[in-house]
């Protein structure tokens, strides 16, 4: 089963109207980007915990294996590579299409802050596998509530 991970927003909060937190890890771990310190490094293993092969879909491509797989202490991750047409007008994220295609079938987690309705909507209708789109508050990042849906649709209940 795949597991597609948005960082703007799902796993890197911003937005809020609060303070954020501010997490700290052995040095060295993730020193290139300021903002990443915003990210609990405790999310790499529950993540990894999951059973899921983890998958970036994200705009950080390989940056995100550069510096946020060692800020949470994860391996190199396969990075989603976006199509230069995969901006579309209309209701459907841009990701939509390509995630689909990328999974080819299998079962998929789809993490992200800006999943609509539509995007749920497309996939049931394109994706013969069992798929979970599930949108993050991109004001507070990923929550325990979030991991706790996701580990529950990953075994099946």
């Amino acid at each position: 089963m795949l597991l597609f991970l948005d960082i703007d927003g799902t796993l890197l909060p911003f937005g809020s109207a609060d303070p954020y937190a501010v997490f700290e890890t052995p040095s060295g771990q993730g020193s290139g980007n300021p903002l990443l310190s915003r990210v609990d490094p405790a999310l790499g293993p529950r993540l990894r915990a999951l059973g899921c092969e983890l998958v970036w879909a994200t705009t950080w491509l390989d940056e995100a294996n550069e510096a946020m797989a060692p800020w949470l202490g994860l391996p190199p991750l396969p990075v989603v590579d976006w199509p230069e047409e995969a901006e579309r007008p209309g209701p459907l994220h841009w990701k939509t299409r390509p995630l689909v295609a990328w999974a080819a079938g299998r079962p998929f987690v789809w993490l992200d802050d800006e999943i609509g309705a539509a995007d749920q909507d497309w996939v049931t209708a394109h994706h013969p596998g069992r798929a979970l789109l599930h949108r993050v508050d991109h004001r507070v990042g990923l929550t325990d509530a979030d991991l706790g849906v996701v580990a529950a649709w990953v075994r099946g209940t």
